[in-house]
């Protein structure tokens, strides 16, 4: 028998010593039509077996030039861009709009009954975003049980847009310094307590399924961990700085409060360790926080009789907001003397199409939107369009981080950093 065949298997040796092998590193596309990305993610990867070396992230796949085409539209129409830049928490983008607006005509309020119907929905909308945010990346780790819930949910709350604006996710239900309160009435405010009660059972089931699993701690703890530091090199804001240890929230801020949430009982949150974990807990209590908030409101406008007729310049509190709402010739008592009469219909007409004009200015004003400071930034000229409106959204700023926080992680760590940093590309790409 030929014993050199067998030499081909032996190892080649050298002086006695091995060949080293030199290791090639593995260059992986990650998205843009990943299902973990949540959007049109482009990650260029640079991976040293299953750890991650490098990140580059790439974006633009979605660029529409928002800010640009607001610059050639009334400010009224320019609102329903606001709903399409975090399609998943969309009044609250609206109300940040309207606060700038709202600013540059001089009339801030924080009691009139349709600023308290903008912090009922902003916070139906934050539940609306967590339970997205939670549930999908659930899903993205391996727990498919909480989508079932969180989705049932959701389409309560996307009901509840729609009966007071005929579309389920992009209202354009705001307005400067108005809502339509038409569209309010004891019925829906019954319904959203019913809601509110029931979405405690549903965050319950969730919480008894994810937060004690040990194969949830396992994937999330101590994974995607970063320092205060790093939220103030890279902007980190909202539940990305309150993980670790930052305690901001501008709806607790006396300086820089928006809405009727100075006037309401309710508390933020602060994790330790700024990890996945913390801010997973950070979203279930947030959640929590929302359904109490949702029903101090709920019993404030309950006390209200006339939550169904028109607005009165007593619910308003200023009569110098209704120059703003209404035309001067529109009856704000009696709608159809408005369409009956040609001089007032025209009037009607021109308002709407024209738009007002808004004072020549500069004004920033942010919200606590879900995923973090959500900011406009307004150049007034005079007419009835803004000069330039530039958007601060918090998802741009929270994805430049990702590369730094996914080094040295493996790679199926990587969908758990992108879930709990709950990035949306219509705020990235706009």
């Amino acid at each position: 028998m030929n014993r050199s065949i067998f030499n081909l298997w032996q190892p080649r040796i050298k002086n006695d010593v091995f060949n080293e092998k030199s290791i090639k590193t593995v260059n992986l596309n990650f998205g843009p039509q990943h299902p973990a990305a949540h959007g049109v993610l482009r990650l260029i990867l640079q991976l040293n077996g299953e750890i991650i070396e490098k990140a580059d992230t790439h974006i633009g796949l979605l660029h529409r030039g928002s800010e640009k085409l607001m610059e050639d539209k009334i400010y009224l129409q320019s609102l329903p861009y606001f709903d399409r830049f975090d399609y998943v928490s969309m009044m609250v983008q609206e109300h940040a709009y309207c606060l700038a607006i709202e600013s540059l005509l001089g009339t801030s309020n924080y009691s009139a009954t349709f600023v308290q119907v903008r912090t009922l929905f902003d916070e139906l909308t934050r539940i609306l975003n967590h339970m997205l945010a939670i549930a999908c990346h659930a899903l993205d780790v391996g727990s498919m049980s909480p989508i079932f819930w969180a989705f049932e949910e959701r389409e309560k709350i996307m009901e509840f847009y729609e009966r007071v604006s005929g579309a389920r996710m992009h209202a354009a239900f705001y307005r400067p310094n108005e809502v339509n309160i038409h569209s309010l009435s004891s019925f829906l405010l019954e319904d959203i307590l019913d809601f509110s009660k029931n979405c405690f059972v549903a965050l319950n089931e969730i919480h008894n399924v994810l937060t004690y699993s040990k194969i949830w701690k396992q994937r999330l703890v101590n994974i995607g961990v970063y320092s205060y530091q790093t939220c103030f090199d890279y902007g980190l804001t909202g539940v990305m700085s309150r993980s670790t240890g930052l305690k901001r929230d501008i709806r607790l801020d006396k300086m820089e409060t928006y809405a009727n949430y100075y006037y309401l009982n309710f508390r933020s949150f602060v994790g330790q360790n700024g990890d996945c974990y913390d801010r997973y807990l950070l979203r279930m209590n947030e959640m929590t926080e929302s359904l109490n908030i949702v029903n101090q409101v709920v019993y404030k406008l309950s006390k209200k009789k006339k939550i169904s007729k028109t607005i009165k310049p007593t619910d308003i509190n200023s009569h110098k907001l209704l120059q703003y709402v209404y035309p001067k010739s529109y009856n704000q008592n009696n709608y159809k003397s408005t369409y009956t009469s040609m001089e007032q219909l025209i009037n009607h007409f021109k308002y709407w199409s024209e738009g007002f004009p808004v004072q020549e200015g500069w004004t920033y004003k942010a919200v606590e939107s879900p995923k973090g400071e959500f900011g406009v930034t307004l150049l007034a000229d005079g007419t009835t369009k803004p000069y330039r409106c530039k958007v601060r959204s918090p998802a741009y700023h929270h994805l430049q981080v990702v590369p730094k926080i996914a080094k040295g992680h493996f790679l199926a760590d990587l969908v758990t950093i992108i879930g709990t940093v709950d990035i949306v590309f219509g705020e990235i790409d706009r």
